[in-house]
C-alpha cells in the first residue's frame, strides 16, 4: 500500500471482518485518529476498530485533532471535514456514506486522502488496513532454491543455508515448497516440534499478524521453518491467496526467507514468483546442466545464481557450467559423507556444522548479500 492511489473498495471483494480478526488477531497497537462529528460514521468506525484491533481516538473537528494528528499511526477523516491542517500529512482514508455519491471522491482529492472507504460496504477492507497499520513494513528478502534436476541437493542446501544464516544472527525462516517431498522437517529433527504447518494456513484470507505468525512456527537449529507435515496422509496444495498471505507475513517478521521451491508446477507458480532472488542447483555433468538450462525458462525474471554440487575433484568444472548457463557461480555445495543417512534420520543439522559446509554457507551468503 505504498502507492498513493485513490480507491474505493466495495463489499464482496475483500475478506470479511471476521476473517481478518479470527484465528489471527491483529497487533492491537495501532493508534488510530478519527476526525468527524458525524455520529453514524463514528459508530461505524468504532465497530471496525473493535474487530481489527488498535486504539481509537476521535476528534469532532480539525482544531480538536491538531494535538494527536502527527502522533497517530493512521488518520481517518469523515466526509463532514472540509479541510485538513496545513503542513500535516494527508489522511489515510476519507470515510463516507454511499448516499454521498461522487462528491466523496471530489472531496478526497481536495483533502489529499489516499483512499475512500464507503461504510458499511468497505468495512472489511478498512478492518484489514487498520489491522496491518501497527505491523512492521515488509523488508525481508525471499531467496528461492530449486534443483535444476532431481536429487541435486536443493533441500540440503536450503537447510544448511538457513542454519548458517541463523548462526550469523540473521532472523531466518525456511519454507518447504514441495507438498510431495515428505516434509522438510523430517530431515531437520527427529522430535515432534510444536508449531503450525502448511495445512494450518489453507483457510487464510487477508493478512496475518507478523508477530503471531513468527511465534507460531516450529524452530530448530536457530531458525524457524514452515513444513509440510511429515506424515503419510494425503496433502493438497495451498492456494495463491494463502501463499501470498504467508509470504507477506514472512517478509514482515524475518530478515531472510529461504524457500525450497520444489520442482512441481504448483511450486513454481505459487512460490518461485514470490522470490526476490533464486539459486538453481546443478551437478557438473552434461545431463544435469541441460536440465538446468531447460528449467531456467520457467523461472521468474529475477537475479539468479548457480550452485554446483560436487567433490573437490569436480569443482574445476563448476565455472564452465556457470558460463554455459549464463549464470554467476554462487557457491559449491560439498559432497559430505552421510548426507543420505542424515536426511533419513533427521540429523542434517549435525552435518551442517562441518567446516566445508560452513565455507559453502559463507560463500553463498556473502555473494547474495544476506550476511549482516
Amino acid at each position: 500500500m505504498s502507492r498513493r492511489e485513490l480507491r474505493h473498495f466495495p463489499s464482496g471483494n475483500h475478506p470479511a471482518i471476521e476473517d481478518t480478526a479470527g484465528s489471527w488477531p491483529p497487533p492491537g497497537n495501532a493508534e488510530i485518529l478519527l476526525v468527524t462529528a458525524d455520529p453514524y460514521l463514528r459508530g461505524e468506525v468504532e465497530r471496525v476498530v473493535a474487530a481489527a484491533g488498535g486504539s481509537l481516538r476521535t476528534a469532532p473537528d480539525v482544531a480538536a485533532a491538531m494535538r494527536e494528528w502527527d502522533n497517530a499511526d493512521v488518520v481517518l477523516v469523515g466526509s463532514d471535514i472540509r479541510e485538513i491542517p496545513p503542513r500535516r500529512r494527508a489522511p489515510a482514508a476519507l470515510i463516507g456514506r454511499a448516499s454521498e455519491g461522487d462528491g466523496l471522491w471530489r472531496l478526497a482529492t481536495a483533502l489529499g486522502a489516499e483512499r475512500v472507504a464507503v461504510l458499511p460496504e468497505a468495512a472489511a477492507w478498512l478492518a484489514e488496513h487498520l489491522s496491518m497499520s501497527g505491523a512492521p513494513e515488509p523488508g525481508g528478502e525471499v531467496l528461492g532454491l530449486i534443483g535444476g534436476s532431481g536429487g541435486v541437493g536443493a533441500t540440503t542446501a536450503a537447510i544448511w543455508l538457513a542454519q548458517g544464516a541463523a548462526g550469523e544472527g540473521i532472523s531466518t525462516l525456511l519454507i518447504d515448497g514441495d507438498p510431495w517431498g515428505g516434509g522438510i522437517e523430517l530431515a531437520i529433527t527427529t522430535e515432534d516440534v510444536p508449531g503450525l504447518r502448511w495445512p494450518d494456513f489453507f483457510e487464510t484470507r487477508g493478512s496475518l499478524d507478523p508477530t503471531q505468525f513468527r511465534d507460531s512456527l516450529p524452530v530448530s537449529g536457530g531458525f524457524a521453518y514452515l513444513s509440510w507435515p511429515g506424515k503419510r496422509e494425503a496433502v493438497t496444495t495451498a492456494d495463491a491467496s494463502a501463499v501470498a498471505a504467508v509470504l507477506d507475513a514472512a517478509r514482515r517478521s524475518f530478515e531472510l526467507i529461504l524457500v525450497d521451491v520444489g520442482r512441481s508446477g504448483e511450486g513454481l507458480m505459487a512460490l518461485a514468483w514470490e522470490c526476490d532472488r533464486m539459486l538453481i542447483l546443478s551437478t557438473p555433468q552434461l545431463k544435469s546442466a541441460v536440465a538446468t538450462a531447460r528449467l531456467l525458462s520457467d523461472l521468474p525474471p529475477v537475479d539468479t545464481g548457480l550452485i554446483v554440487r560436487g567433490s573437490g575433484t569436480s569443482a574445476v568444472d563448476a565455472p564452465l557450467i556457470a558460463e554455459s548457463l549464463g549464470l554467476p557461480l554462487s557457491g559449491l555445495l560439498p559432497e559430505v559423507r552421510g548426507v543420505a543417512a542424515g536426511t533419513e534420520l533427521g540429523r542434517l543439522l549435525e552435518l551442517g556444522r562441518r567446516k566445508q559446509v560452513n565455507r559453502f554457507v559463507q560463500d553463498v551468503l556473502e555473494l547474495k548479500g544476506t550476511r549482516q
